[in-house]
């Protein structure tokens, strides 16, 4: 998208008389936010301390026609090479307040699911075992209702607290269509900030026998120890996409600096100096050589944004 470089001076001039210079970067390299440590730059890059920073940044944008994009800490997305016009709101470490009442815990949208899956299990409240090893912040995993081992955000929200045409309000979960990957968060574009969580007492001991025992599953089955965007592709129905892929003889296969996982073939991983092209070569592969052989095609579960 082209944008005129005087409107992106006049948004870094309205934005530096409320945002301080650490938390606002300019030509700032995506590679250092996403979990795949891939990405060209962003014309402007927001660490927001508070939901009335987003909203007054997004009236900005608005304003001089300036496109938005907010994230949590890039753990399920790929930035194309030529990077991201306009603004990119990243809620992280500036917000991440956790509290805890009773088995309630209200957490704000930039806490990492690892850090508030430990809190629970030190206050003896289950419920979130299941995402002590998933690398994303509480807003994304709202957002894209995250799961694995059987549990789902989905399963102990209770309300959460977005921007929706730049005002804040509070959806119960069950206003939030919240599905497989999906929710009305996604569809309408809204901004998660804060969610509440009901939790129920636990014993301290078996739930961190619990995250101990996925820990364990994870490192042995998941390559923790490269750069990826978590799984790939979302799960069709009926099948498993890393059964899929491996089936069709893909792992190890490799474009440039990216491969599918050799210990799990619903991961890519950079192997080092991939680039989003390369990415996009290789998950093009996969799809095309998935279809031919068992007639089923892949989505991405990844979110692929930026330019070429």
């Amino acid at each position: 998208m082209l944008i005129h470089r005087q409107s992106l001076e006049k948004l870094s001039l309205r934005l530096s008389e409320y945002i301080p210079s650490q938390r606002l970067l300019k030509d700032e390299p995506m590679s250092r936010h996403t979990t795949f440590r891939i990405g060209g730059p962003a014309d402007l890059v927001l660490l927001p301390a508070s939901s009335d920073e987003i909203v007054r940044a997004m009236d900005d944008c608005a304003e001089l026609g300036i496109p938005v994009f907010v994230m949590g800490n890039g753990s399920n997305l790929l930035v194309r090479d030529g990077g991201i016009r306009g603004l990119v709101i990243i809620i992280g470490e500036a917000m991440s307040r956790i509290k805890t009442t009773g088995a309630v815990m209200s957490v704000q949208a930039g806490a990492a699911l690892t850090r508030l899956s430990r809190e629970a299990q030190a206050h003896g409240l289950d419920g979130l075992a299941f995402a002590s090893g998933i690398p994303g912040t509480v807003g994304g995993a709202v957002a894209m209702n995250a799961g694995a081992y059987g549990g789902q955000i989905s399963d102990v929200l209770q309300r959460a607290l977005v921007i929706t045409d730049r005002t804040v309000r509070w959806f119960d979960a069950s206003q939030l269509n919240l599905g497989y990957r999906s929710s009305l968060i996604l569809s309408q574009g809204m901004t998660v900030v804060e969610a509440e969580f009901a939790l129920k007492p636990g014993d301290p001991a078996q739930i961190l026998s619990q995250m101990n025992d996925l820990a364990v599953r994870r490192r042995e089955k998941q390559p923790l120890s490269l750069p990826s965007a978590g799984s790939t592709f979302k799960r069709p129905e009926g099948y498993f996409a890393g059964a899929l892929i491996e089936g069709a003889g893909l792992k190890g296969c490799r474009v440039g600096g990216a491969e599918v996982s050799q210990l799990h073939a619903g991961f890519i991983v950079n192997r080092g100096g991939a680039t989003a092209r390369d990415v996009l070569s290789l998950i093009e592969h996969i799809r095309q050589t998935v279809y031919q052989k068992d007639g089923v095609l892949l989505e991405p579960e990844l979110r692929i944004l930026g330019e070429d």
